[in-house]
């Protein structure tokens, strides 16, 4: 089986290589942007298997990103995980109203990360 594609919209370097480093564990590719509308772009041309979305990102923030992909028949079944180290009450709520298929506080939780990309996408070496 081979791997899927992962779109990480992300500006933080040291959140970038952890990403890096857990998708490549997987045996998925990664693609990266590291602002709204480059990722959107991405998204359009590539349409990834997922999308781990920062949701404070430069110019087009993650909820507004969401809200677009969700927007678009061609692109609405894809699943986004939100990542962000907004944490106050609501926060999630309004993660998932944009579009956000979950919600991953900052800093990552490795283990849970991993499990939600296998529920997303399968696993990639055939251990459930």
């Amino acid at each position: 089986m081979t791997g899927k594609r992962i779109l990480c919209v992300e500006d933080n370097d040291s959140n970038l290589r952890l990403v890096s480093r857990i998708v490549e564990a997987e045996k998925h590719a990664l693609l990266t942007a590291i602002d709204g509308v480059t990722a959107l772009a991405i998204v359009q041309r590539e349409k990834p298997d997922l999308i781990l979305l920062d949701i404070n990102i430069p110019g087009m923030d993650g909820l507004e990103l969401a809200r677009q992909i969700k927007a678009d028949s061609g692109l609405a079944t894809i699943p986004i995980i939100a990542t962000t180290a907004n944490v106050l009450l609501g926060d999630r709520e309004r993660c998932l109203e944009a579009g956000c298929n979950e919600y991953l506080p900052k800093p990552l939780d490795i283990r849970e990360l991993q499990s939600m990309l296998r529920v997303y996408l399968g696993s990639a070496n055939g251990n459930h």
